[in-house]
């Protein structure tokens, strides 16, 4: 029992600050009668087959939506949690006046809580973000926005991103087209990436 204490401390001291306070919080000693028994609560682990990149442009790629899920999936749970205050806020309140001055305020503050973390994405961390937003959501980009600020302001915003070869419309796929997405999500968020 001594030398399995020694080699989790060693183990626990070997790994990162935060790795070791979840190691510490997950490991239990038990004791029955004359009996200790180890107890460890491990999280789930995700195997993968190895990816096999056919050119170094596919390796980019893959890197590349790396780095777009660990800066915009944080920012895309956050806004869910957000919209789903909003969307208490606005039920409990009666007129449309009450509800329109409320989300001018509400929105407000939005804009300056996120404003320079989104001024600092590249556009290829926007149209994560978007299809992130459709994951947590289920519902485009489109559908929030005809939402909070009406289908004028949707359709426009679609034209624009029309311009710029983007579509509002599209839905998240995770079985088939955004698999590589869902993969690193998962990855992400089990800390294995």
């Amino acid at each position: 029992m001594r030398k399995l204490l020694f080699i989790l401390s060693i183990l626990a001291a070997s790994i990162s600050l935060p790795a070791a306070a979840a190691l510490r919080d997950s490991v239990a000693l038990v004791v029955q009668g004359n009996d200790t028994f180890f107890l460890a609560f491990l999280h789930d682990v995700y195997v993968y087959p190895p990816l096999v990149f056919k050119n170094k442009k596919q390796e980019k790629f893959y890197w590349k939506t790396v780095r777009d899920v660990k800066k915009t999936l944080p920012y895309a749970k956050m806004i869910t949690k957000d919209m789903a205050y909003a969307d208490a806020e606005l039920a409990k309140l009666t007129t449309d006046k009450e509800r329109r001055k409320w989300w001018r305020q509400y929105e407000k503050h939005l804009y300056r809580k996120y404003e320079t973390a989104f001024r600092n994405m590249y556009a290829s961390q926007g149209r994560m973000l978007m299809k992130l937003m459709d994951r947590e959501s289920d519902r485009t980009s489109y559908e929030l926005i005809k939402q909070y600020r009406g289908k004028a302001a949707a359709d426009f915003w679609q034209f624009v991103a029309k311009l710029f070869k983007n579509d509002l419309k599209e839905g998240y796929d995770g079985a088939d087209k955004d698999r590589i997405i869902e993969r690193v999500i998962t990855l992400v968020e089990a800390g294995q990436l």
